[in-house]
């Protein structure tokens, strides 16, 4: 299979964030938030504790923990590879990070006419 670009990456800090919050949690999943409660955050769970379903699609994974997100968002982001960092503040109420004094943070960039060629395939919930 030729090389891919990922939809979606994380900074060192938020993989060394990502690993911390696996030692005390377990194995992790994310969700891009629509922009409810929590504004437009990357909110991060215990595995199977946020139930996907058809209408969301798996951009890929970061730290090893798969990140989702609406397929109506996607539409608005599908030509963009999302960056997850973590910032000081105050994390989303229902994400892991929140106790931590730090908030994970989606910041995007536009793929490149090559990149986009070799963008990876999204994966679809069950539902």
């Amino acid at each position: 299979m030729p090389d891919t670009t990922p939809r979606v990456v994380a900074t060192e800090a938020a993989l060394e964030l990502i690993e911390r919050l696996r030692e005390m949690h377990g194995e992790l999943m994310f969700h891009q938030s629509g922009g409810c409660c929590d504004g437009s955050a990357p909110m991060c769970w215990p595995a199977g504790e946020f139930r996907t379903g058809a209408s969301d699609v798996k951009l890929g994974e970061i730290g090893n923990c798969p990140f989702w997100m609406s397929e109506s968002q996607f539409e608005y982001w599908q030509h963009t590879q999302l960056v997850i960092d973590v910032v000081p503040g105050r994390g989303g109420m229902f994400s892991l990070e929140g106790p931590e004094g730090v908030r994970f943070l989606t910041r995007s960039r536009l793929f490149t006419d090559d990149e986009l060629a070799s963008v990876a395939p999204v994966e679809h919930g069950d539902g």
